[in-house]
């Protein structure tokens, strides 16, 4: 790779990292499985940087390949792996004042209940704020299908029960 070109993936990298590290967390509802995901997708990234920015679609494919590489490793996970995300949380949770880390953790744990692709669905379209055509291309189907498991998962998430005092906050009515 020529060194102009590792430098834009290395700004890519420092200005999108946090927010495809995201994503992958409220894929798996795992800080560690989620930081393995996209440490894996920006390395993918890496491979085919240059085809990739010559299309001027980078942004969308760095989401497209966290997205699958999170949702695979949920696939392979072995029934013997314990999940345990929650103590990345221990100092946070003493300057938590107004309870802004419990309502993360009650919608962490809502999402997990929905089946892989309802919660792509939904943490694309609502904490990532894509349209339905662009969560269409990171998830690699039509978007119809994005329509009815978003509409699937946004009535699973209305009838949980720990999310009804939450509902104003994620928008669920």
């Amino acid at each position: 790779m020529r060194p102009e070109t590792e430098q834009d993936y290395v700004e890519f990298v420092t200005h999108h990292a946090n927010s495809l590290c995201r994503t992958a967390y409220l894929l798996c509802g795992d800080w560690r499985r989620a930081e393995d995901a996209t440490q894996e997708a920006l390395i993918r990234l890496y491979r085919v940087w240059g085809r990739i920015q010559r299309k001027g679609a980078v942004g969308a494919y760095a989401r497209k390949v966290v997205v699958s590489t999170t949702l695979d490793a949920l696939r392979r996970k072995s029934s013997q792996e314990v999940v345990g995300g929650d103590e990345y949380f221990a100092n946070e949770a003493e300057a938590d004042v107004l309870g802004v880390l419990e309502n993360r953790m009650v919608i962490t744990k809502a999402l997990a209940e929905l089946p892989p692709r309802q919660r792509a669905c939904v943490v694309l379209r609502y904490f990532d704020e894509l349209s339905v055509d662009e969560t269409a291309i990171a998830l690699d189907c039509r978007p119809g299908t994005v329509k009815s498991q978003t509409l699937r998962a946004l009535e699973k998430l209305r009838t949980h029960p720990s999310l009804a005092e939450l509902s104003d906050l994620v928008g669920i009515k």
